[in-house]
């Protein structure tokens, strides 16, 4: 019965994401679409390799449509940060506070039905960009925009100075600013509430997480994000790891709404 219960719980990941398994590549609803401006090869196929572009002031131009990979050896399965944020880390290397351990160990005993995207919540960070569906950037020098096609909601990345407010009202997504470091951006986001989970296989925060992404922009066709969780009262110090999304070539966001014809959380219920 066990066994059972395991398979339709990645059947069940994999539907509850929404997931695009690989990125659609027709754009049925637009016509007269210009190809990317990128730079070409020998051969006449985009250099992904070549220097990443810059905007107007110099910095690395972020803005385009990026998706992460499964990073796993078969389409059916669900992405592996998706399901462990901490998938590339040892068991000893994620520094949880003991009610945390406990929990999380609660929450991977119950196959997670209690996550709350199964709900059609926002997921929250870093769960936001662990989907194998895409994401697009918009840059300007005040403020980098990030929409997200598998739950429809948005980020704003605040660039002009602003600092979060000490009484700010707890957020799904939480409150962005950031900042250039050299060629990196940093990003902290703070303001959480504490519902959102940080994978599927049950990670928890409280509201003290402070997220730190530094995304660097490697290449034309890559970006190297790395997430540092700092959240003391959850762990006893903070940790980190790195996703690698690459450049959507073709295609574009397709509307997703979670709540329309919804069938997965009779089964996550059981």
């Amino acid at each position: 019965m066990q066994q059972k219960h395991q398979l339709d719980f990645s059947v069940t990941v994999a539907a509850l994401a929404g997931v695009l398994l690989m990125p659609i590549s027709a754009f049925a609803q637009w016509e007269k679409v210009k190809p990317l401006n990128l730079p070409r090869a020998a051969d006449g196929k985009p250099n992904l390799s070549a220097p990443a572009p810059r905007g107007p002031d110099g910095k690395p131009d972020l803005s385009g449509i990026w998706w992460l990979s499964t990073g796993r050896s078969t389409e059916t399965a669900p992405p592996k940060y998706l399901e462990n944020i901490a998938a590339d880390l040892k068991p000893e290397e994620v520094p949880f506070q003991p009610w945390a351990a406990a929990l999380f160990k609660e929450r991977k005993a119950n196959l997670s039905k209690d996550v709350p995207y199964s709900r059609c919540l926002p997921p929250g960070l870093p769960m936001i960009t662990s989907f194998a569906a895409p994401w697009k950037v918009i840059q300007n020098p005040g403020l980098i925009a990030i929409l997200y096609e598998n739950s429809s909601t948005y980020r704003q990345i605040f660039m002009d100075g602003r600092v979060l407010s000490k009484d700010a009202n707890p957020a799904w997504m939480g409150y962005s600013t950031g900042r250039w470091d050299g060629d990196t951006l940093v990003v902290e986001t703070a303001g959480f509430n504490d519902k959102t989970w940080m994978d599927f296989f049950g990670h928890p925060h409280t509201e003290a997480l402070r997220v730190t992404e530094r995304i660097r922009r490697r290449d034309v066709g890559h970006l190297d994000v790395q997430y540092t969780f700092d959240d003391p009262k959850a762990y006893t110090k903070p940790w980190s790891v790195t996703i690698h999304p690459i450049l959507l070539l073709e295609g574009d966001l397709y509307e997703f709404v979670c709540n329309e014809n919804e069938k997965d959380l009779q089964h996550m219920d059981k």
